[in-house]
This record gives structure tokens, C-alpha cells and sequence, in this order.
């Protein structure tokens, strides 16, 4: 038996903790049964004073799941492997910057959103969260005196909400895929 010495070890290191640690790059794992090929994305409910909003975070969700190349993806709930359903709850947009002026130059912009995962063959849940609490701070483009309204900052920072959308789906498809 032939011992190794400490330049060798070390070198083995890294393939050996790797190897045993089951580790894949973020946001590219899937723990969902093999047999979910097509899910269903219905259409967010919404149940906030701020119309069509839904429907961009619905999109994001959508397009972020196809862009893992592994499913296929409809906008309806029957003749699928596997649902996401979401309901957005709450919208809140409050000033966290100012200019020399005092006029609102950065928002904290927070949607409240119910979204869940179900396996339609087994009948079960596989993740949910009723109340994903999902924010973030945006510059505005423009200096103004917006205030505490939500919905004015969403009629003029449609990017933002672009933004925030893209960043939720992002996180909602990675809790799904790699159940955290």
C-alpha cells in the first residue's frame, strides 16, 4: 500500500469534497419528479387595486421557467404535469432616498404574493409559500414628489416593475426547482 504524500492529498481535496457533497450550480437543479415535463401557469390572481400587474409577474414566471430548457410551459391548469399558481396580495411602493430637495429619488418597492407548486399526478403540493414577501430598491429616473402612492409609482416606473418581476421569477422558479 503505497502512502500519498501531502502535495497528492492535496490535490485530491477538492474532487473529493466535490463528489460528496452533491453540489450543482445554483439555479440549475431540479428536485421535481422526472415525470413533470409540462406545467401549468395559469394566470396570477390579484387581488390589490393595481390592474394588469398580475399579468407581468405571471409572464416572468412563465418565461423564467422556460428558460431552464427542461419544460414546457402553458398558460392553463388541466393537461399538465405540474401547476403554479400565484395570487399577488399586497403592492407598496415608500421613498428610502431623497434629493437635496427632499424629493423622492429611491423607492423600496414590495409586493406580497401567495404562490404554491402542486404535482398533479400525486395530487400534493411540493412547495408553497402563501405570503412571499418579495422586495427590492429602485432608483427613479426623474427626481419627484411621488409619496407613499404605489400605484403613481407604478404608472411611471413600469421599468422598475419590469425589474422587480424578472428578479421575483427568478426566485420563485429556483424555490421550486431546488426546494429550498
Amino acid at each position: 500500500m503505497r502512502v500519498l504524500n501531502r502535495r497528492e492529498v492535496l490535490a485530491l481535496l477538492p474532487a473529493l469534497g466535490a463528489a460528496g457533497c452533491g453540489y450543482t450550480l445554483a439555479g440549475r437543479g431540479s428536485f421535481l419528479p422526472s415525470y413533470i415535463r409540462t406545467i401549468g401557469i395559469p394566470a396570477f390572481g390579484n387581488t390589490t387595486p393595481y390592474q394588469t400587474v398580475e399579468q407581468v409577474f405571471t409572464e416572468k414566471v412563465r418565461i423564467e421557467f422556460q428558460s431552464r430548457g427542461q419544460y414546457s410551459v402553458v398558460p392553463a391548469d388541466t393537461g399538465v404535469d405540474g401547476v403554479v399558481r400565484g395570487t399577488i396580495s399586497g403592492i407598496s411602493a415608500a421613498p428610502v432616498g431623497f434629493t437635496d430637495a427632499q424629493l423622492a429619488r429611491r423607492f423600496r418597492f414590495t409586493i406580497v404574493v401567495g404562490v404554491s407548486f402542486e404535482d398533479v399526478k400525486q395530487q400534493k403540493v411540493l412547495w408553497e409559500n402563501p405570503a412571499l414577501n418579495f422586495s427590492d430598491e429602485y432608483e427613479l429616473a426623474s427626481a419627484s414628489s411621488i409619496g407613499l402612492d404605489a400605484s403613481a409609482f407604478l404608472g411611471q416606473e413600469r421599468a422598475a416593475i419590469d425589474r422587480l418581476s424578472t428578479d421575483f421569477a427568478r426566485s420563485v422558479v429556483s424555490a421550486i426547482l431546488e426546494a429550498f
